[in-house]
C-alpha cells in the first residue's frame, strides 16, 4: 500500500500516476495498478477493458473521443516516449477547451488519469511506442467522435522535433475543429 505517487492537474480531474518501482540487480519491480492505493488516492473508477497499441515515431493518434459511451483511461507507456495530450470537452466545465500534455514513457513509468468528457490523443517520440490503457467503458465503434491533432482554438504544443513527419489515419485526418462540434 501507499506505492503511488498522485500529482493533481491544473484541470480538474486530470492526475499524474508515479508507481514507486523497487530496483534491484535483476532489474525493477512495480506495482502498475493498484486499487487500494488508487481509492486512497481518491481515484474510485472500475475498469473494463485493456487496450494495446503500438506505434511509430512520428505517429499521432487523436485526438479522440466518445459521445454517449464515454471512456475513463489510465494510460501508460511499456516501450519507448509519448507525448500525451487530453482535452477537457466536459460540458459546463471552467478549463473546457484547454489542454494538459505529459511525457509518457518506459523509463519514467508515470501514467495519467484522463477522466470521461475528454479528448485524448499521442505523439509517439521515440522509433517504436508501446502503448497501454485502461478502460472505464467498453469501446461501441459507432460511438467515436474526435477532433483536429492541429486545432488553433486549442492550441496544442505538440513536441514536433526537426525532420520528424506526423503519420496520422485518414479518419484522424478529417476531424472537425472544436468550434465546428
Amino acid at each position: 500500500m501507499g506505492q503511488i505517487r498522485v500529482t493533481k492537474c491544473d484541470i480538474e480531474g486530470l492526475v499524474v500516476i508515479e508507481p514507486k518501482v523497487f530496483p534491484d540487480s535483476r532489474g525493477y519491480f512495480m506495482e502498475t495498478y493498484n486499487q487500494e492505493d488508487m481509492r486512497k488516492a481518491g481515484l474510485d473508477m472500475v475498469f473494463v477493458q485493456d487496450n494495446q497499441s503500438m506505434s511509430t515515431k512520428g505517429v499521432l493518434r487523436g485526438l479522440h473521443r466518445q459521445l454517449q459511451y464515454p471512456q475513463g483511461k489510465l494510460v501508460r507507456v511499456v516501450k519507448g516516449a509519448v507525448f500525451d495530450v487530453a482535452v477537457d470537452l466536459r460540458e459546463g466545465s471552467k478549463t473546457y477547451g484547454q489542454w494538459y500534455g505529459v511525457e509518457l514513457s518506459a523509463e519514467n513509468k508515470k501514467q495519467i488519469y484522463i477522466p470521461e468528457g475528454f479528448a485524448h490523443g499521442f505523439l509517439v517520440l521515440s522509433d517504436e511506442a508501446e502503448f497501454i490503457y485502461k478502460c472505464t467503458d467498453f469501446y461501441h465503434p459507432g460511438d467515436e467522435a474526435g477532433i483536429i491533432w492541429n486545432d488553433p482554438d486549442i492550441g496544442v504544443e505538440w513536441p514536433i522535433s526537426e525532420g520528424m513527419e506526423i503519420i496520422l489515419s485518414e479518419k484522424d485526418k478529417k476531424w472537425p475543429r472544436l468550434k465546428a462540434t
